[in-house]
This record gives structure tokens, sequence and C-alpha cells, in this order.
């Protein structure tokens, strides 16, 4: 639940709510004036956690400590996501077998580390006409890379003067 949705003190609008104490107690359903009571009583504040539940579900807790709470828990929650990046690696259909060798070995770093790679061929003038020699290279590539490592996304295709790929690392489970 968003921090900006949850209502407070006076804002708690409904006749009883079901309470919860300092101490995590329940305290069963009690009317809302006087959960509102035995919280100001205490010095901390009446906070609405649960506004579906019916009666909806009150805890007495420090408001300011409790939203800083949440906050340093979704930063937690984005830290630990994968950030999955697309890659790309260029050439050209001429390319010679070591550059072809060298750059697969690039490929499979990229997909090692966890990211997407995009092989592109570029076509320039004359060379537009023989574009099956793409299709082997970029077939070539995917014969240099280590088996089990990868997906194809997207096989060969042409795109304008490019024919591109999109290979993606399978999941290591």
């Amino acid at each position: 639940m968003a921090v900006k949705e949850m209502r407070i003190n006076e804002q708690i609008r409904v006749r009883e709510v079901r309470l919860i104490d300092q101490d995590g107690e329940q305290a069963g359903i009690v009317p809302t004036s006087e959960a509102f009571a035995k919280a100001k009583e205490l010095g901390l504040d009446l906070v609405e956690v649960s506004p579906q539940a019916r009666p909806p579900v009150c805890k007495i807790l420090n408001y300011g400590k409790y939203k800083y709470e949440l906050e340093k828990k979704t930063r937690e929650q984005k830290k630990k996501a994968s950030q999955v990046r697309l890659k790309e690696v260029r050439m050209q259909p001429k390319i010679e077998t070591h550059d072809m060798a060298f750059k697969a070995k690039h490929v499979q770093e990229f997909l090692d580390q966890g990211n997407k790679v995009k092989v592109t061929i570029r076509f320039r003038g004359r060379e537009l006409a023989h574009t099956e020699l793409g299709k082997v290279k970029l077939d070539k590539i995917m014969e240099l890379l280590t088996e089990d490592s990868f997906k194809v996304d997207a096989p060969p295709r042409m795109e304008g003067r490019f024919m591109s790929m999109m290979l993606s690392p399978k999941s290591k489970r």
C-alpha cells in the first residue's frame, strides 16, 4: 500500500475498527473514538493499515517511524531488482573468422552477465544483394556460443540495411 493512501488519526471515519495495540497484540473490535483516545494517551498515532477489511484494521504506532520503514523497504526492493540491459554487437558480412570468434566471445560475456544481446550485420552498397551471407554469419555466431547459455528471442531478419537477431540468457534455475 502506498504511504500517501494511509489514513491516520482523525482521517479514519468509520464507527468501529479492529485494533492492534503498540505491542502487536489484537485488542479486538473497538469504537474508533476509543482507539484514537488510547493512541493519543500513549503519544502515538492510530494508522489504518488494512482499509479493505471489514471492519478496517488499525494499528497504534509512531507514524513517522512506520512511514520511514516502508520507504526503506521499497528502496531495498529496488536495489535487489535485477537490471537487464540490451547490448549490441555489430559486424559486416565480410567479417573474417578470427574477428567473428572475437565478437562471439563478447556476445557470450554479455549473456553470462545476464544482458540481452542484439547481434547486427550492416550491409553496404552491393552487399545488400547477398543478404543470405548475413544469415550464414549469424548462424555461425550461434554455433560459436556455448550451448544452453542463450535462447533466441527474435530470429535473424532484415530491417532496412541491417539484419539482426536478439538473444537472451537462459535462466539459471
